[in-house]
């Protein structure tokens, strides 16, 4: 039986993944304003896989008998230096990800909801990937710096990147 405090934070997280797909479309915004399209599609598509996270949290909450409460989503940062810097806020915000899901586990595995435990190892696994690519982005983008072939080679690359969903 999920407690109100576990219902309350699974909301929770479920709107930070809605707020987390809304920050790559900012993120995607300021690409598309540069004219980098590859890297605008990387960041549409995180957007799309944020959303997916939320929606998978809204049918496990409903699926448990609950209600999924949707709010409203906090203002954004819509600024970016350089492409370097959005990955770089990208990638702290997978890390904050990381404590959040980490903390709901905490929960889960404190209140013994076995099937709320089992739910979040996905997330759990989800965010290693989630920070690994990060972390190796950004370390790409450092170690290109001024070279404009390898970054358009970058940018064309993340062109082909689309998102299908995982089967459940």
């Amino acid at each position: 039986m999920i407690s109100e405090k576990l219902l309350n934070q699974l909301n929770e997280q479920m709107n930070y993944e809605f707020h987390s797909s809304h920050l790559y479309l900012t993120m995607a915004a300021y690409c598309s304003a540069e004219s980098l399209d590859g890297f605008a599609n990387f960041f549409i598509v995180q957007a799309e896989e944020e959303r997916f996270h939320a929606m998978k949290l809204y049918r496990y909450i409903n699926d448990r008998g609950h209600r999924a409460i949707i709010e409203g989503i906090p203002e954004l940062n819509n600024s970016y230096e350089s492409v370097l810097d959005a990955f770089e806020q990208a990638f702290s915000h997978e890390r904050s990800v990381t404590e959040r899901i980490y903390a709901l586990s905490d929960t889960a595995m404190n209140e013994r909801e076995h099937a709320t435990i089992a739910f979040l190892k996905w997330f759990i696994d989800e965010q290693v990937e989630e920070e690994a690519m990060f972390d190796t982005i950004i370390n790409k983008l450092k170690r290109i710096d001024q070279d404009s072939n390898a970054f358009f080679m970058m940018d064309t690359e993340f062109q082909q990147r689309s998102f299908s969903p995982p089967e459940e």
